[in-house]
């Protein structure tokens, strides 16, 4: 789960962090009243869970309260990635004598946070490791004992040569650490942390991402959800309990289990294709999630062909087929259907599928190859 970036202020600011004051605005004229109270430039952001907000206009600079308003009217209700600014936030703007960038992950491989820290900060982490690699220190961290000092003082020294800030940004790095432990998170990073001309460390923008698997053990935390900011898309599909993530391609997988919904999607790719999503409608035989599957994937308006590749082990692929024949008759399908079903009562679901005029295949790598043909076909036409 994403939240805000005032939310995860106000958790590094609990956690000791120094944050410069900033207030959430809803409307233009609150923007302008918090400017005016603190008699001071201040920075109108817009909160919303996408990347690349600045590079949209959902980021400036406020010299102001009458230039606060006017860049509140145009940032609240503009469009980012797809997502309406809903409210803004309004923080005082910092001197910046130079940026940083200091972030922990969860590593799956070693099963440990890594902490990485890179004096290239106000840049996405990703160009700074694609460009310049040199430029990123990372520390995996053993979580039985937690970010020793001594490594975050290796981290402070590989982003400032003087001891001050060096000192201040390991203190930093470790109540960055605390918040990323207590909150269950599985990504916590401040970019830019700002050193000031009074060589001072201030955390200008924040970005904390919560593992779902935590928010039952945080009822606080899961509160700070905004359905509003998140794809439509996603939102229907957490509540149709379907894991589900949107992405930019035009061909619509269905599948059960996350490890063929990988393998599928690399496929896909492998055959010239772009997946449009991750789909995994795990290993329940409920036909309900198969119909809550088409309905969601056919909202795309970017989907060209839908893949169904079921591999029945727990998953009954007699009631996918139902759950397919069900949401066809209830919402026709407006582009082509490949389906791949193989498993238990496959003989029974393929009747199905057939009695609805319907067919299926058993090869995997057929099934993706027909339906990336189709796009091709579909764009051809």
């Amino acid at each position: 789960m994403n939240i805000h970036e005032y939310q995860a202020k106000d958790i590094l600011r609990r956690a000791g962090v120094p944050v410069q004051p900033g207030e959430v605005a809803e409307t233009a004229a609150a923007a302008e009243a918090i400017a005016a109270r603190y008699g001071t430039a201040v920075v109108i952001k817009a909160q919303v869970h996408a990347g690349g907000r600045g590079k949209a206009g959902g980021v400036k600079l406020a010299k102001t309260p009458a230039e606060a308003r006017a860049h509140a009217e145009r940032i609240l209700g503009m469009s980012i990635k797809g997502l309406v600014v809903q409210r803004v936030l309004v923080a005082q703007a910092a001197e910046i004598a130079s940026e940083s960038y200091v972030g922990i992950i969860v590593d799956r491989v070693s099963k440990r946070p890594v902490v990485m820290v890179s004096p290239a900060g106000g840049i996405d982490i990703e160009e700074v490791a694609a460009t310049t690699p040199e430029r990123i220190k990372r520390v995996a961290v053993d979580p039985r004992y937690g970010l020793q000092p001594f490594e975050a003082m290796q981290c402070g020294f590989f982003l400032y040569r003087d001891l001050h800030r060096a000192r201040a940004a390991a203190r930093i790095l470790r109540q960055l650490y605390e918040a990323f432990m207590e909150s269950g998170a599985s990504l916590a990073e401040i970019n830019p942390l700002v050193s000031t001309p009074a060589n001072e460390l201030v955390a200008v923008d924040a970005k904390i991402s919560i593992d779902d698997n935590e928010l039952d053990r945080h009822p606080d935390l899961a509160a700070l959800r905004d359905e509003t900011a998140e794809a439509p898309s996603e939102t229907d599909a957490r509540k149709a309990n379907l894991t589900f993530i949107k992405l930019e391609g035009n061909v619509g997988c269905v599948v059960n289990g996350a490890g063929l919904a990988m393998a599928t999607m690399d496929l896909v790719k492998y055959y010239g294709g772009e997946p449009a999503n991750f789909l995994d409608i795990g290993g329940s035989s409920n036909p309900e999630k198969v119909i809550n599957a088409l309905r969601i994937i056919t909202s795309d308006p970017q989907v060209r062909v839908i893949l169904f590749n079921i591999f029945g082990g727990i998953t009954r692929t007699d009631d996918v087929a139902n759950g397919i024949v069900t949401a066809i008759r209830q919402h026709p399908l407006r582009v082509p259907l490949v389906i791949r079903l193989t498993g238990t009562n496959e003989h029974e679901a393929v009747r199905i599928l057939a009695s609805a005029g319907l067919s299926a295949m058993t090869d995997m790598d057929e099934a993706v190859r027909a339906a990336v043909a189709q796009v091709g076909a579909e764009t051809a036409a």
